[in-house]
């Protein structure tokens, strides 16, 4: 397999509005983030995703962009940015930008020039039907991810547009070279101050059909992504744009199969580097021990020596990984060390979400005013419209709201959990006293000091990088142990995803090979033997004797 930076690399992903608020205002901002670098670099990471801070009305959260090449005035300035980008390559770590080519806001000089006249030269770069035979109903019955409909009526024009999220977020049309030429003009100029790559958002959703018919089921939204075209133009986007310099990209890909994420990835299309699938995050609601077995066995037997994938349970978009999938209560710091292990020992790249890494929980707020997440404001004016109780939508929608996982970073126990001196954009979890950087890095024992070793393994040992990968237990629904093998390096892991206890013999029964070592544990388990029953959430890796 090909060895390349960004495959040993470690992410950790920075929602910035939430991170470090420097001026008060409420909001995190590059400032912010500038002083808490040395915080970033003592996990030992690589690189630093950096979610959208272009210019923006924010009605997206900055994944609503008015122009691709100035600053968002909440982050701060270019001048900001750049001190930012030359902070970070002093401490040797690299950034990437998260980029929107799917869709802009409406606000964006193009669509307010496309949106004029029907005969604008802009007209093209987006998406205009005109109504269902004629009429004022729309084309169809597609549905967006933010919206009953991905069409909204344009009174000045009198045509449709269409949006994959919100009315305010245009899809353009990628059909047209001269968008695609100016959206590659702009990918190089980016590059070309010197970041390290892009997380490429969105990017299944670029091609389009040239005819929208209607669907039996409007709410399996599948439709919107990877249609044909999609590979043609990512393959001119590497040829003109990203074959050239030395950077990593993953993009975002939604409801794809293992065969259609290798057509992504595979390092023999020259497409993009690695990939994020969302057959977990999206579709697995809760924990499931056979599902998600299965889930990374088919992926990895995909992509083995071809392609490569990334591994994450949390981000901007989904609620905490031990709020969701783990034990955030009881078994809280147990439960947040066994899922970074899994995360971590899986092959693929590690994404950590700010946060994650002092076990950082979900929240629930009272009410739906409290939240800002459009996608669950939206949906909850849908429901209620219906008729149905406003509080048994509520209930419904906080679990998977994405607020759960924007709350302020809590970097201690003073107001606001230091993160700003201010009134914060959104409210911080009220767990904030008991979970907290200062807190963590105090505790030799915490979550944080955890992640710290499991990134200087990674860096130490290439079999947690390149290691092949084998399933031990496929069908046991508390105990995942697996084997990561590589230029003669075994190590074996071994995780009990339970509340309780776990028998370990049905293990001993399908591995009898000694046990050189125990590498890392978070219950302190030091023998290199299997222990009869596995504490709640308890994880062990062990060196594999080579006899």
């Amino acid at each position: 397999m090909k060895r390349t930076w960004w495959k040993e690399a470690v992410v950790y992903q920075v929602y910035w509005r939430s991170f470090y608020d420097s001026d008060g205002d409420g909001y995190g901002d590059l400032e912010g983030l500038i002083q808490k670098l040395d915080y970033i670099k003592s996990l030992g990471v690589d690189v630093i995703w950096l979610n959208p801070c272009y210019e923006s009305p924010d009605r997206d959260n900055g994944y609503d962009i008015s122009d691709y090449e100035k600053i968002m005035d909440k982050a701060g300035t270019m001048d900001t940015w750049e001190r930012l980008l030359n902070a970070v390559h002093e401490r040797d770590m690299k950034l990437i930008m998260d980029l929107v080519v799917n869709h802009t806001s409406d606000r964006h000089p193009w669509f307010i020039e496309a949106r004029s006249s029907r005969d604008n030269p802009k007209r093209d770069w987006y998406i205009w039907r005109d109504g269902r035979d004629g009429s004022s109903e729309p084309p169809s019955n597609w549905r967006s991810y933010f919206a009953p409909s991905v069409w909204e009526w344009d009174e000045g024009t009198e045509q449709f547009y269409f949006h994959s999220f919100a009315v305010e977020q245009p899809d353009l049309n990628w059909r047209n070279d001269a968008l695609r030429r100016e959206i590659y003009r702009m990918m190089r100029s980016w590059l070309d101050k010197g970041i390290d790559g892009f997380r490429l958002d969105a990017i299944a959703l670029l091609a389009k059909p040239e005819v929208f018919s209607d669907v039996g089921d409007p709410s399996d939204i599948r439709y919107l992504t990877n249609n044909p075209g999609v590979h043609d133009y990512l393959k001119e986007m590497h040829e003109q744009v990203l074959r050239h310099y030395d950077i990593m990209t993953v993009g975002e890909v939604a409801f794809a199969t293992p065969p259609d994420g290798l057509l992504y990835v595979d390092e023999s299309r020259h497409e993009l580097d690695s990939l994020f699938h969302f057959e977990i995050a999206d579709e697995m609601p809760s924990w499931d021990m056979l599902r998600y077995k299965e889930i990374q066995s088919k992926w990895h037997r995909t992509f083995y020596g071809r392609g490569w994938n990334s591994h994450f349970l949390n981000n901007h978009d989904h609620t905490r990984q031990v709020t969701r999938y783990g034990n955030d209560g009881k078994y809280r710091v147990e439960s947040a060390k066994l899922l970074a292990t899994l995360i971590h020992t899986l092959p693929g790249t590690p994404y950590i979400y700010q946060g994650e890494e002092i076990g950082m929980t979900g929240v629930r707020y009272e009410t739906i005013e409290e939240y800002n997440d459009i996608a669950m404001r939206n949906k909850y004016e849908e429901e209620v419209g219906k008729g149905r109780a406003a509080a048994e939508v509520l209930a419904e929608l906080q679990p998977r709201s994405r607020d759960n996982s924007r709350t302020p970073m809590q970097w201690d126990g003073s107001y606001q959990a230091g993160f700003t001196k201010g009134t914060p954009w959104i409210a911080v979890n009220p767990n904030y006293r008991e979970i907290n950087v200062e807190a963590a890095l105090a505790d030799p024992d915490s979550v944080l000091k955890y992640y710290q070793q499991l990134i200087r393994l990674r860096k130490n040992n290439h079999v947690m990088v390149y290691g092949d990968y084998e399933d031990l237990l496929p069908r046991h629904e508390q105990l995942y142990a697996y084997l990561r093998s590589w230029n003669g390096v075994k190590w074996l892991v071994v995780l009990n995803h339970h509340d309780g206890e776990t028998d370990t013999s049905p293990l001993s029964e399908v591995f009898t090979t000694a046990l050189a070592r125990v590498v890392l544990s978070n219950y302190g388990w030091d023998r290199p033997t299997l222990p009869e029953r596995m504490r709640p959430h308890e994880a062990v890796i062990y060196e594999v004797s080579s006899n």
